[in-house]
């Protein structure tokens, strides 16, 4: 059985929202798995001295309407979120707690997160907005609410994140095929020529 593709993003991204709504299709298609792996920006950033895209002049402003272009190619709704750029804590802390107990419920958990951010442009950077988008995808609010300020739920997401940093994560997303990197959303259609043709 090939290896799993793994999925690194931070909720905080929107291209990593873009990438969210397809690699599950392109790695179906090229026989293998998918292993999510939400990670933070913000520790990276002191790894590599980054910021984020949209605040960075000119860049911005082209990343902003490629952002709409994207969306409007794949056919996914794309909104901005007001408190945007924003923390993304408490979504992964969120995930890993769903994903220690069901990873198939911690991916479309991750999905609802992601729309309702990118989607809908609606805040997911509080434990509150966390919670009640856990709640509709029918997740007990009391179970989340604890789980996020549990202290073994923040020492998970620590973890992942410092193995992310390990492994050379540097930005969101980030895909690793057969240890192969590939970087953006627009590296996806890489990704499918790689699975298709067993590398190059």
């Amino acid at each position: 059985m090939p290896e799993p593709i793994e999925f690194y993003f931070d909720f905080s991204s929107p291209y990593g929202y873009l990438a969210a709504e397809e690699i599950n299709t392109i790695a179906e298609r090229g026989g293998r798995d998918v292993v999510w792996r939400p990670m933070l920006l913000g520790a990276v950033f002191k790894e590599t001295g980054g910021q984020p895209l949209l605040g960075i002049p000119m860049k911005g402003d082209y990343a902003r309407h490629d952002l709409e272009r994207s969306a409007r190619l794949i056919g996914v709704p794309f909104t901005l979120p007001a408190s945007f750029p924003f923390m993304s804590v408490a979504a992964a802390r969120a995930y890993y707690w769903m994903y220690d107990q069901d990873p198939e419920k911690a991916v479309a958990l991750a999905k609802a997160l992601y729309r309702e951010a990118f989607g809908q442009g609606r805040d997911i950077d509080s434990p509150a907005a966390v919670v009640s988008v856990c709640a509709a995808e029918g997740l007990d609010p009391e179970a989340v609410s604890a789980a996020l300020s549990d202290p073994a739920v923040k020492q998970r997401l620590r973890e992942e994140v410092e193995a992310a940093v390990a492994k050379g994560v540097f930005g969101s997303p980030l895909i690793l095929v057969d240890g192969e990197a590939f970087w953006g959303h627009d590296r996806l259609s890489q990704v499918a020529l790689w699975l298709q043709r067993g590398g190059w």
